[in-house]
């Protein structure tokens, strides 16, 4: 079959029209695009930075809750520019918009635990059950905190033990924390036999915590009988101190009465 040059020739030059058209179409989008996306960097940019500032004026606001606020901000105008730029091409937003939202819930669904530990982690920010260098208990699990992030919380144990927990964990279970209030208190109980002067073991534990320096005067400590046995009575020395101090203070006070009572032959 013997083909037509002049046929030919006019279908090249058909074809050479279409693809310029298509070209010059695809031109002006590709640039558009490209000066979309530029704008939306610039933009998605500054918006983080005015979140950031904006949230560090309110008094309190934890510095990781601003970081992750700040680059929802960004990365929200981000898929906003991308859905544009798509649009520049005659892709359909609508389908688009419905597309990334079922991207996100099957992503939301496989990660639910993570979004638990985001969510917790939000909520340790905002409420501060714990902060950073105090002393906390939650569960099995103790330590004083070294950083609260968005997945999970570092502490170190007082046997000097790396512990990283899951922020869903210390969110849904009791939080004692030691440090918080800045006062503690401690109850030194001994066990003395009836027939020796009660009223002079308790002076003599109240004498103790009262020359202790580390011991609060308010509210000042006591000794009372805690417990009654048929040959023994319990004596308890109870006393607040200083965080900082109280472990010291337990240390010294418990060697102080085991020393005084025992040269007396009080202590059982």
């Amino acid at each position: 079959m013997e083909i037509d040059p002049q046929n030919a020739f006019s279908a090249i030059q058909t074809g050479i029209r279409q693809a310029s058209a298509l070209v010059v179409t695809y031109s002006f989008s590709v640039v558009g695009a490209v000066l979309l996306l530029i704008i939306g960097f610039v933009v998605a940019g500054l918006v983080e930075r005015w979140v950031y500032a904006g949230l560090g004026q309110v008094g309190g606001f934890d510095l990781t809750l601003r970081r992750f606020f700040s680059k929802i901000a960004r990365y929200v105008v981000l898929g906003l520019v991308v859905v544009m730029v798509l649009g520049q091409f005659g892709i359909q937003t609508a389908s688009v918009i419905a597309a990334i939202g079922a991207v996100g819930l099957a992503i939301g669904l496989a990660l639910q635990g993570t979004l638990q530990n985001i969510a917790a982690g939000i909520m340790l920010l905002a409420l501060r059950p714990l902060r950073i260098g105090e002393y906390v208990q939650v569960g099995s699990i103790s330590g004083t905190v070294e950083e609260i992030g968005l997945f999970a919380t570092r502490l170190r144990a007082a046997d000097g033990v790396y512990v990283l927990a899951p922020n869903s964990t210390l969110w849904t279970q009791p939080v004692k924390n030691f440090t918080r209030n800045g006062v503690r208190r401690n109850d030194i109980t001994i066990t003395a036999s009836n027939e020796h002067d009660i009223d002079w073991v308790q002076k003599s534990l109240l004498g103790l915590a009262e020359g202790d320096k580390r011991v609060k005067k308010d509210p000042a400590p006591s000794a009372f009988v805690a417990e009654l046995g048929d040959s023994t009575v319990a004596i308890t020395l109870r006393y607040w101190t200083s965080v900082s101090d109280f472990q010291s203070a337990k240390v010294d006070l418990n060697k102080s009465v085991r020393n005084t009572l025992k040269a007396n032959s009080t202590i059982q």
